[in-house]
């Protein structure tokens, strides 16, 4: 599930001089600054868990599992069950690689921009 860009965070990311991920998935996906910076951690500790974000991030276990949630529906993380040996699983996850992150910032905003040409395109016709 992709959101579009929203205007306003689309003309904040254009005031940017040199926009960095942060900025431009927050824009592009409608995610909050502290879930890309959830990413941008993820991709420096594939295989994570929860906790060890949380640790990573200086957050709270809910919050950084909540911004999990919001990153696997953007497809921008994966979570895979591994088995613990004294029973149980844990829960590890691993970012979209940024190639194919890139690759999906592109396809969003894409589309999002081709909705836009349509709604210009429209403008008149009811005249």
């Amino acid at each position: 599930m992709k959101a579009d860009p929203s205007p306003q965070d689309f003309r904040d990311l254009m005031l940017e001089e040199e926009p960095g991920l942060e900025e431009v998935l927050t824009c592009v996906f409608g995610i909050q600054r502290h879930e890309a910076r959830t990413y941008e951690t993820l991709l420096d500790n594939p295989g994570s868990t929860v906790e060890e974000l949380a640790a990573e991030l200086d957050r709270d276990r809910s919050n950084v599992n909540r911004s999990l949630s919001t990153l696997r529906e953007k497809e921008l993380a994966d979570r895979e069950r591994r088995l613990l040996d004294g029973g149980g699983h844990v829960y590890q996850y691993t970012p979209t690689p940024l190639p194919e992150a890139r690759e999906l910032m592109h396809e969003t905003l894409e589309a999002w921009a081709g909705y836009v040409h349509e709604r210009i395109d429209e403008f008149g016709d009811d005249c």
